[in-house]
């Protein structure tokens, strides 16, 4: 059963609450404390806050946090961000009390329930079921008490506690949020042994939500989440009664589940209201203002000091430049925040191939004599962009096999091109990698003949530095264990990449470098990922694996994603996707990112359709050759025709797409001239 982690909490010490009364007293007219939103005096509300104050604390003489103060009214969902090694989940380990302060003090609202996930979750013989309803121990403890007890009195009390805390209806609930996050009934009643430790953190992530503590702390929670999975939570947690502090890089559950931001960086706490794109927006405007100032007493300084260079060996001018002098080092300076470097991926370019460079006909795929899905008919070109969606369990694994190689078609017709290569990511991947060997190692392996120069610049292109290449894998961050595994799978400048929750252990920076390498990369791209950002950013073709079947999603990611919080799920495909499109949306204003994006990809479009002609007339040239037509050249110009034929197909296919894409901009950009 997995461990919940419930601590004790600390009152608020009597001596603030004195100051705080004695502040609110000494005003010069008999004001009343000022309230919170719902009326309560600020004073009162004050106790139920999760205040940070001043804290200081550093792990092997590396400070983490240095006089760092934040509060945290309860009922409010927080995100925390900041670079990967800042101190966020210690910050959560310090929260809990399971390490000690070097200096100040964390206060948490009386006797209330901290919970949060346990980072190994044991396989039990309990169903899943069991294991969710067993983490609200009251309830546990009720049960068994009412089936014991023999005071009618007790008894009494016993009864009214359970209906007071809705106990019968707990089982409900519990198969619900089980259910949310992938679980069907029949999986519901197996043991956690069953499953592996995955699955099992969704189980113990589903047994502290049921349990709902007064103070949820989740650390990347959406890491073992399909899209499915993660979508549901966002929309939990928006829900969820009482404070939250999330771990998160996921910028749609940043944006869509938490009302404010709280930032690590220099040490420090910062805490933003709004969701995430808000939080960037804001910090990008404070940012510019300090390099504004940082420039500006640059330049007083350099002023200053050209005056007493030029003159403090002169006898007339010299108090003029020592006065000078004593107020440069008066100047306080002004340092900006540290900037997190983009952590820039570079794919190699792949040469370019006819297409299409896979093509499928009625083919059937599945493991031994079990076919999981049969009848595709799909076709993939170099300049595809491809997101699959689908309910986890659905297939959308098992098309990734069988796109790269890894399985083989139980039936039909599987073509790709002779010269295609294929990269492959997938999430266990980054735990077969050897964690006794270095980077280096593995790039010594993969490229024996390359100079080791050439190795660390490879390395360098995914971001990991001198230290970083020499270091044992077993000692890397999961960003850094990711970044070498997209950095094997792309060594051989593929033709087709294939990634399968590709983001899992990747910072708020790297995946923007990653979609960055994504948008800059000529080859076909196949994601499965829980990040909507990303998906939106990179896929231009959306493909739903339901029922045994693949077939395009002809709607949007975000239709998509208020279909599967609608009751409906996506289970008969294109058809129920189409019937779920909202018939009379109020139109949104588009956002100025959503024009830029819907701009690019206009541009992409526009770029594919331009390629896609030069070799419609390349081939229109070879074919129109009267030497394609002598006599014993039949068979070739035959070959000839059919690539012709492929090419306009694709360019058919690809104007559509230009199309829809301006049509879009174009719906976009009156939305924001109609309520400019």
């Amino acid at each position: 059963m997995p461990t919940i982690a419930w601590e004790a909490c600390i009152h608020i010490p009597a001596a603030i609450r004195a100051i705080a009364a004695q502040r609110c007293m000494s005003r010069a007219a008999p004001i009343p404390p000022p309230c919170a939103i719902d009326g309560t005096p600020a004073l009162r509300h004050m106790d139920r806050m999760l205040r940070i104050d001043n804290i200081t604390y550093a792990i092997g003489g590396r400070p983490l946090f240095e006089g760092a103060s934040a509060s945290i009214p309860e009922g409010h969902k927080v995100g925390i961000v900041g670079r990967n090694g800042t101190g966020k989940t210690t910050l959560f380990k310090l929260i809990r009390g399971e390490l000690s302060l070097e200096g100040g003090e964390i206060t948490l609202p009386p006797r209330a329930r901290i919970g949060g996930v346990s980072q190994e979750v044991p396989g039990s013989e309990v169903s899943l079921i069991d294991t969710v309803l067993a983490a609200d121990t009251e309830r546990a403890e009720l049960l068994a008490e009412a089936d014991t007890t023999q005071d009618p009195a007790r008894i009494a009390e016993v009864q009214t506690r359970l209906a007071d805390i809705d106990a019968w209806s707990a089982e409900g609930r519990a198969a619900s949020i089980l259910k949310g996050l992938g679980f069907d009934d029949a999986q519901q009643k197996m043991p956690c042994s069953a499953f592996s430790g995955g699955w099992r953190m969704r189980v113990a992530l589903a047994a502290v939500l049921f349990a709902a503590p007064d103070l949820l702390l989740l650390d990347e929670p959406t890491n073992y989440l399909d899209l499915e999975g993660a979508l549901w939570l966002e929309s939990y947690l928006a829900r969820y009664p009482h404070t939250v502090l999330v771990i998160s890089h996921d910028r749609g559950l940043l944006n869509r589940a938490v009302g404010a931001i709280l930032h690590l960086e220099d040490r420090k706490l910062s805490l933003y209201q709004g969701n995430y794109d808000t939080f960037a927006r804001t910090r990008s405007a404070r940012l510019e203002a300090q390099q504004a100032q940082v420039r500006k007493q640059d330049a007083r300084r350099a002023h200053l000091q050209s005056f007493v260079d030029r003159f403090r060996a002169k006898a007339s001018k010299a108090k003029q430049a020592q006065s000078r002098l004593k107020m440069i080092e008066k100047m306080e300076t002004i340092t900006s925040p540290q900037e997190a470097a983009l952590k820039v991926f570079t794919f190699p370019e792949p040469e370019e191939l006819s297409p299409p460079i896979v093509n499928l006909e009625s083919v059937s795929v599945g493991y031994g004599e079990r076919e999981v899905l049969g009848k595709l008919n799909l076709r993939i070109d170099q300049d595809d962009r491809i997101a699959l969606l689908g309910r986890n369990g659905e297939g959308k694994s098992t098309l990734s096999k069988l796109l790269s190689g890894r399985l083989s078609p139980m039936g039909g017709r599987f073509t790709a091109s002779s010269k295609l290569r294929i990269g492959y990511f997938a999430q266990h991947q980054v735990d077969e990698l050897h964690v006794d060997e270095t980077p280096l190692d593995h790039l010594r392996r993969a490229r024996p003949d390359e100079a080791p120069g050439r190795h660390r610049a490879r390395l360098a292109g995914f971001g990991m530095n001198a230290a970083q290449v020499d270091t044992a894998v077993g000692k890397l961050s999961g960003g850094q264990k990711a970044r070498l595994s997209l950095l094997l799978a792309t060594l051989d400048a593929p033709h087709m990449l294939i990634l399968d929750e590709p983001t899992n252990h990747l910072d708020i920076e790297s995946r923007e470098a990653l979609v960055e390498a994504l948008t800059a990369y000529s080859g076909a791209v196949v994601l499965v990922s829980h990040d909507m950002h990303l998906l939106s950013m990179v896929a231009d073709r959306l493909w739903l694996v339901s029922g045994g079947r693949v077939t395009p999603y002809e709607d949007d990611l975000e239709a998509y994603r208020k279909l599967l919080l609608s009751s409906d799920a996506p289970e008969k495909g294109k058809a129920k996707a189409k019937s779920a499109r909202p018939e009379a949306a109020p139109p949104r204003r588009a956002s100025r990112d959503e024009i830029l994006a819907l701009r690019g990809e206009v541009r992409k479009c526009e770029a594919r359709v331009g390629k896609l002609g030069e070799m419609r007339d390349k081939l229109a040239t070879k074919l129109a050759a009267p030497e394609m037509y002598e006599p014993g050249k039949a068979g070739e110009a035959e070959v000839w025709q059919k690539k012709y034929a492929e090419v306009m197909d694709g360019l058919g296919r690809a104007e559509a797409m230009w199309m829809s894409a301006l049509e879009k901009l174009e719906t976009a950009e009156a939305s924001v001239g109609a309520k400019g």
